[in-house]
């Protein structure tokens, strides 16, 4: 049994070593929320909160995820006995609707516990099956489609398994044009739009079929179904679900609507493992293929997310570069590395993150903090 006696809330401010752009704004520096986990016996551990500085993802920030964590979830798990680790998001969810990454940075901390009290990795835990998996890359919008034809060339050559495109509306025929031309028939390629379409972009989205995408990524706003249906029946090309598939039944929505034919699974979206898990048993089911995504995290949070790619349902490649992609130097050691295959080595034999978390460096970083504690 794991009783949780603190949570010790961290902000950390770290630079990207080149600015990201979504259809939705440009990222230069993260403001990170991370969480540091301590049970009674004195196990520790770290999670991350996904959440961004704005709300231009989804309706979360990092500022509301530290009012929802310290006031309304801490207090229901700080001293409270869990037996096993499925049972926190059911905890957490008492009275509290939404705030899916505040409570996935809890809940996901607390597998991270177990896994250390039961002595086994997270891989385990969860019930990961592979030993490695691939990784694709996500190039933000860039300035002219020749850059973009240069990013994917770059990307290309260092061996990663899957090439993601943010598009938006202007800045997407030409650029996707340019990056299948770079990439090659071969290579798999998708386009992820944010949530910056309306259905009538539907032409301009018809068009995109000629280029043989493996999917396009949430093309109409963030949080539809319906319309991704009528979306759907007129393209060739998959869709794929992002910010629309915030618990299982969304999904099963999704699947019953014939919305999309995939589905992106980010645990810090749902809620943490426990969700993540129940959406993916149910796609397993149902022969719907899912990914991992990214939301420029930390290698703390790439250590969740790598664990969860494990399961066997994860049949494409996640977003799940290494450090150097993002940090010039990341939180963590080792940093996380992709071999010229594209393939990220998963964790297995020590129980936790299978990385260490440098506390020194996260105290240079820090710009707030606060501690919670049972009473």
């Amino acid at each position: 049994m794991i009783k949780l006696d603190s949570i010790e809330l961290r902000e950390i401010h770290l630079a990207l070593r080149e600015p990201f752009r979504i259809s939705s704004g440009e990222i230069t520096q993260r403001r990170i929320l991370l969480l540091r986990l301590q049970d009674a016996d004195g196990l520790a551990t770290w999670s991350e909160c996904v959440a961004g500085e704005r709300p231009n993802y989804s309706p979360e920030t990092i500022d509301t995820a530290w009012l929802a964590i310290t006031q309304w979830l801490a207090p229901l798990v700080l001293g409270y006995g869990f037996g096993k680790p499925a049972e926190v998001l059911d905890i957490l969810s008492q009275g509290i609707k939404g705030h899916n990454m505040a409570k996935a940075a809890v809940e996901m901390g607390l597998w991270s516990l177990f896994s250390l009290q039961q002595g086994l990795s997270l891989k385990q835990l969860v019930g990961g099956t592979r030993e490695k998996v691939a990784t694709g890359i996500s190039l933000g919008i860039q300035a002219s489609p020749g850059d973009l034809a240069k990013k994917v060339s770059e990307a290309i050559s260092a061996g990663y398994a899957r090439i993601k495109i943010k598009i938006g509306p202007g800045r997407d025929l030409d650029y996707v044009a340019a990056a299948r031309e770079a990439a090659g028939a071969e290579t798999p390629l998708m386009a992820d739009a944010n949530g910056a379409y309306s259905l009538g972009d539907l032409e301009t989205l018809k068009r995109l079929d000629q280029y043989r995408l493996m999917m396009i990524e949430q093309p109409l706003a963030w949080d539809d179904i319906f319309r991704h249906a009528t979306l759907q029946s007129s393209l060739e090309t998959p869709i794929c679900l992002d910010e629309s598939i915030t618990d299982l039944s969304r999904a099963e929505e999704m699947v019953a609507r014939k919305s999309g034919r995939i589905i992106n699974i980010k645990p810090g979206r749902v809620g943490g493992f426990g969700m993540a898990l129940r959406i993916h048993d149910y796609c397993l089911a149902q022969k719907v293929p899912v990914w991992c995504g990214g939301m420029l995290e930390t290698g703390i949070g790439r250590a969740y997310n790598v664990a969860l790619a494990s399961l066997p349902g994860f049949t494409l490649p996640g977003d799940l570069s290494p450090s150097r992609r993002y940090w010039d130097r990341d939180i963590v050691s080792p940093e996380w590395t992709m071999d010229r295959d594209g393939m990220v080595k998963v964790p297995d034999g020590e129980p936790g993150l299978g990385v260490t978390v440098d506390g020194a460096r996260i105290d240079d970083l820090t710009v707030r903090r606060e501690t919670l504690s049972v009473a």
